[in-house]
Order: structure tokens, then sequence, then C-alpha cells
């Protein structure tokens, strides 16, 4: 792809938990076009049981990908990561250490020892943010109950693409949708909370000005550098190319975000029960979702096959899958028991076996069951999500690399008894163009990027079938379905 005299081009870089690429947006005449310039993989390192993101080979591939970039004259350059994870500079703007994986051991038990000196209702009221063991809160409640070094010697706190900001311009700055996802940001003040600053004795200093997505934060090498919506999920709800409000999002990946986006938080009793999170949206709205534990399972189980000597594709897997019955197996998938590496196909068969469901014994099998057990999660959520905004959710949009998975796309309009739209895969990194271009003053508006995305995108649609059998189903996963046998 080479840059027209009638077109703007823009580098979105896209780090992901799995993988990473430089990607450019050529954007003229109502279309987007994009171009793979560079994809890597993101290999966590140990350290002395110690879990860490490699960030500098994370740095030299994006600088990597933004050189074979330059030839293309962009416009501007775009980072979005992943959250929760940051990295400490020290009085010489120096990294102390390598950013630690939220997958990491450190934070075991944190969680629970956090709300019990803090107290959950305390934390929900100042964040709006679910309670996860991966949060940055307790990462850096962990650092403190463990008297690190790191936070005496900090003089900056720096989110993953914040971090790489800093690099590629010297400009210390948060972003506005990955800061709402730290459980330290204050969606009513919108800054960082003082309170819980406070009672966890962090420096307020440590914390620099949060910036809107779209804020110019300098420049590399000649090349504007805009803040996109930096929370990769902020960026893929801003390529989603919707035409109403009531709608749902699936963001699927290693991760499957669920949610929807509402104009203002929601952080009462309710919101608070269901465990729900407010992250914030490219436009200064939020994002109304729950975490679910998502492909991650199965990118486990994937890797616990091959060290067992079997090398599956996940095209091999899914297909496999597909010839096993339905829901002949169900899991609650958000079982902490997954949220760290291990022997997934293992856990899965553990939890069929305490649950008394059948235990499947080959990978289609236990594929099969991971995707059932998602779709049959995601369903939970939106109907909590439904009950919180009195919104019915008729469509479903599954955006990112598990669009592209026909059997579960098509399991999750059954689950959910919705219709369900499955596309753009590039979602990621269109919204982070969008919002560049909206900056760069080439789109007047997020509904115009919508629209410019829904024209150069193609997306597959999905019915519900099978009603009964997944609601029967539904029912004996949940505590409903076993309140309905004991009545």
């Amino acid at each position: 792809m080479s840059a027209r005299a009638d077109t703007t081009t823009v580098l979105a870089v896209d780090l992901g938990a799995e993988s990473g690429r430089v990607m450019a947006v050529e954007a003229g005449a109502g279309r987007l076009r994009i171009e793979e310039l560079h994809r890597f993989a993101n290999r966590p390192v140990e350290v002395r049981g110690t879990l860490h993101w490699d960030v500098l080979a994370l740095w030299a591939e994006v600088q990597h990908g933004l050189e074979l970039g330059a030839s293309r004259h962009p416009a501007s350059l775009g980072v979005d990561t992943w959250a929760v994870d940051f990295g400490l500079l020290d009085a010489r703007d120096e990294l102390l250490g390598n950013p630690v994986h939220y997958r990491d051991r450190r934070t075991e038990g944190m969680l629970e020892r956090l709300t019990a000196e803090l107290g959950r209702e305390r934390i929900f009221r100042e964040t709006g943010i679910q309670f996860l063991p991966i949060n940055t809160l307790v990462q850096l409640f962990a650092l403190r109950a463990q008297r690190s070094p790191l936070l005496d010697a900090a003089r900056a706190f720096l989110t993953i693409p914040d971090l790489l900001n800093f690099w590629l311009t010297g400009e210390k700055a948060a972003e506005f949708t990955n800061a709402t996802t730290t459980q330290l940001f204050n969606p009513h003040q919108g800054r960082w909370s003082e309170t819980l600053l406070g009672a966890l004795e962090l420096d307020p200093e440590l914390f620099p000005d949060i910036v809107a997505p779209g804020t110019t934060l300098g420049e590399h090498r000649g090349v504007r550098v805009i803040a996109p919506a930096t929370h990769d999920t902020g960026s893929a709800v801003a390529g989603m190319p919707a035409t109403s409000d009531d709608v749902a999002f699936i963001s699927s990946g290693t991760w499957s975000l669920v949610g929807t986006v509402v104009e203002h938080p929601i952080v009462d009793e309710a919101a608070l029960a269901a465990n729900v999170t407010n992250e914030g949206a490219a436009d200064g709205s939020y994002r109304l979702l729950k975490n679910v534990m998502g492909l991650w399972i199965v990118q486990e189980c994937r890797r616990a096959w091959s060290r067992q000597g079997r090398t599956l594709s996940y095209d091999e897997i899914v297909v496999a899958a597909a010839s096993e019955p339905a829901l002949r197996s169900v899991i609650p998938v958000d079982d902490p028991l997954f949220l760290t590496p291990g022997d997934h196909p293992a856990i899965v068969q553990q939890l069929c076996r305490e649950r008394g469901e059948p235990v499947p014994g080959t990978p289609g099998a236990i594929a099969r069951c991971v995707f059932d057990s998602l779709a049959l999660a995601y369903r939970g959520v939106l109907d909590t999500l439904s009950g919180l905004t009195g919104r019915a959710f008729e469509v479903v949009h599954v955006l990112g690399g598990g669009s592209q998975n026909r059997l579960l796309c098509q399991l999750t309009a059954n689950a959910c008894r919705r219709d369900v739209v499955a596309g753009p895969t590039e979602a990621t990194v269109l919204g982070n163009a969008v919002v560049q271009l909206q900056a760069l003053g080439v789109l007047a508006s997020a509904a115009e990027g919508r629209r410019w995305i829904a024209a150069s995108t193609e997306r597959a649609h999905y019915r519900p079938q099978e009603a009964e059998a997944w609601d029967a189903a539904f029912d004996r996963l949940t505590d409903v379905g076993r309140e309905r046998r004991l009545s």
C-alpha cells in the first residue's frame, strides 16, 4: 500500500497478550484500508518465579514496525495495549525492572486482603471497577504488602501504553480509557482517586495527568504521536460499526469483554452485587462490562497438548470441537483455577468431575466444553447488563480475533438468544485509527468513523437456534437452575 494524494495514512500499534502488530491504515473516499506491516509474538518471561512481560523486546519490535511504516509517510501513529499492567520509573526516568505480568502469582490472596482492609463498597463507590485479582490496584497493594523497594524508588507510574508513549515522545501522560481500568480512577471526579491513593500510601505525584483520547502527545522521528483509546478494548469498541445504542459487544480474544456503552458509569448497589466494571470509552462515555476468561483457556489447552506432543492449530481445534455433541459438559469458565498458566485440559476435566458432568477426554471434546461454556457465560453477563440498563440487546457485536471462530459465534447466538454480528476482526486497529483520524480532522465524528468502518469491512450474521436446549444448559450451569430443581 502506497499513500495517494487524496488519502491519509496512520500507523496503529496494537499489542495483545499473545501477539503484537504494527498496521498501516489508509483513509480516503469514505473507506479505510489496512495493511499489516509487522507482526510478532508477545512471549512472557519467567525469572526466579516471577512472570514478566519482555517489554524491551516489545519496544524493539514496535520500533522495527514503525521503521517499516515510514515509507507510507504517515500523518500520525497511535499505540494501544492490554490494560492493568504498568512500569515504574526512577528519578532518572529509567525503568525499575521489567513490568510484571498480571497472571503472576504475586497477587494471590491480595484481593481478599485489600477488600477486607478497605471494603468492597468503598472501593466500588470510588472506581466502579469489577473486582479481579489482576487489577492494578491489587498489584500495587501487593507491592506495598510485600514491602517492595520499588515503590520507594519510583518517581513515576505509567501503564504499558503510557510507557511506550513516553519512550516515543518523552512525555508522561495517562490516557483516559486505560487509566479507568486501574481501579485507581474516580469516574465521578474525572481524576485519580485521592481516597485510594491515600489508603495505599501512594504518592499522588507518581501518577501523571490524565488526557483524553485524541490528544497529541508529541512526535517520534517527525511523526505526530496521538493517544487513541490506548486500552485495546476501548479501541475495539471504537471500531464497532453499530448504528444503534441498544447493542451489546463481545471483544473476543485472550479475554472476552462482554458489555455495552453507557453515557455515565453505573455505580449502585445492583452494579456492585453484579461485580460489573465501568471503563472509559473513546468518546468519553463508559463501557459497562464484565471480563470473562475468554479464549485464554483454549490457548493454554493448546500449549498443554503441544507439550504432550500433539500440535494442533486453532482451526483444527475448532473443527474437532464442532464434531462433538453440543452441551454434553458445561463448566464455569471464570473459575480462578483458569487464571494462571497451567494444565488447562486437566482443569476442565477436574471441574466437570466435581460438578457431575461427563468428563471430556479428547481435545475436541475439551474444546467443545469450553466453547459451549463460554457462550453460556456470555448469556449470563448480557442478562445482568440488561437488568442494569433496561436494554434488550437484540444484537450482539462480536469483535476481534474471536469473530473468526464461526462455531463460537453460532454458539453465542444460540446461548444468548440474540442475533450475533461477527466482525470486524481488526476492530481494535480500526478503532485506534479512527480516533487518530478524528484528531487529524479527516473524520468529523465517531459516527462518521463507524460509517467508514461499515463500508470497509465484511461481517457475518448468526441467528439463534435450539433455544430450549440452551435454556436447559443455562439452568444446569447457574444457581437459577439449581434453585428450580430444589423448588
